[in-house]
């Protein structure tokens, strides 16, 4: 699933303009030093238990930090709150340029604020903001994870990728498997920075969902050809182990700014392609890369959303509506049914999910 900005509304959104916070008026190419972790105002809580109308402090990731403009002129924060439990939208009504210039734009920050309702969501108002070097304890709090154990996790994966039928196929699963240093990030990282899987440990989650279905649907299609559809998937992302930087708060290396997973993703398939064929001996069958690459280049669907090609094969286009669609149902369901009780937050409906192009009907009449 391509990545969408996801801006938030909120009563004050008047703004003309949003600059990232190194962007910013008079900001520096380079960051100043972390301050020191001012003291708490009170006891800290988590995202997700977060109520309305609560005052909150304590460390915090924070992403996309960017200055707003409104209509008079005036310069405010709009930015990402988050810790392991969850993400909220944060405002700061009044902010200046020295204070700017200290908060990153992707990091971790001090926060003392208040929540608010708005529109049935809650998004948090923040009184004072300070830049932080957290310590390992508190980055164990501050880091969204997977709720579901890591290591049965690839064993499935090592399972299902174990169930493909052809000799180079497994030769080639077998060489990304024996790779230890590229299997811990795809153990580790998330599957976007922002979007759907946002969690270390996401990007596993998600591929093994995909690969969970398409075991499912493809004894459906007869003609389809399972090997290839397994092994798309399980390349389909891998791509994000070198595209996103996820040792604090998750942002876009400098390789994924300039080449992306999707591209990555079909330059690291033609080098274990080689790979395997120089160290097992085994040459892939005629046409087997270029259409597994196929996938990886179309897996987005279209050109729009940064596919690179249109799907153009039946396996391609199982892969990317697959993808897309467990893309999309957990992105609906964390906005519609997240952890923290919605019924606290008043309103049927969600705001507007730029992602999804529309507003979510929250309750379950079966419940």
């Amino acid at each position: 699933m391509p990545p969408t900005p996801t801006p938030t509304p909120t009563p004050a959104d008047d703004a003309q303009t949003q600059i990232p916070f190194d962007q910013a008026p008079g900001a520096t190419a380079t960051p100043a030093q972390p301050a020191p972790r001012p003291p708490r105002a009170g006891p800290h809580t988590y995202l997700k238990d977060f109520a309305p109308s609560q005052r909150f402090s304590g460390a915090f990731s924070i992403s996309n930090a960017q200055v707003g403009k409104t209509r008079s002129d005036k310069p405010y924060l709009r930015c990402i709150l988050g810790d392991k439990t969850g993400e909220m939208p944060a405002r700061m009504w009044s902010i200046d340029e020295a204070l700017a210039r200290r908060i990153p734009a992707d990091g971790f920050v001090y926060v003392e604020g208040e929540t608010q309702k708005y529109q049935g969501e809650l998004q948090a108002i923040i009184q004072t903001i300070e830049p932080i070097d957290p310590s390992p304890e508190q980055m164990r709090d501050l880091m969204p994870c997977t709720r579901r154990n890591v290591d049965e996790m690839f064993a499935r994966v090592r399972d299902l990728l174990g169930t493909l039928k052809h000799p180079a196929m497994k030769a080639l699963a077998g060489a990304y498997l024996d790779d230890a240093f590229l299997m811990d990030a795809f153990r580790q990282a998330p599957a976007a920075k922002s979007m759907h899987h946002a969690y270390l440990g996401g990007l596993l989650e998600h591929t093994l969902t995909l690969m969970e279905l398409a075991n499912l649907i493809c004894p459906l299609y007869p003609k389809i050809n399972r090997d290839l559809v397994l092994m798309g998937l399980f390349l389909h992302d891998l791509g994000k182990t070198r595209e996103l930087v996820y040792d604090k708060a998750f942002s876009y290396s400098d390789r994924g700014e300039l080449i992306g997973h999707i591209v990555d993703g079909a330059i690291l398939l033609h080098d274990k392609a080689h790979q395997v064929q120089r160290d097992a001996g085994v040459r892939l069958p005629a046409g087997a890369v270029m259409v597994l690459s196929h996938i990886i280049l179309s897996h987005h669907g279209e050109l729009e959303f940064g596919a690179a090609k249109l799907p153009s094969t039946p396996e391609a286009i199982l892969v990317s509506q697959l993808d897309n669609m467990d893309a999309k149902t957990t992105m609906a369901l964390a906005a519609a049914r997240p952890d923290r009780a919605p019924g606290d937050l008043g309103g049927n409906f969600t705001e507007r999910q730029w992602a999804l192009n529309t507003k979510l009907y929250r309750p379950d009449p079966l419940a």
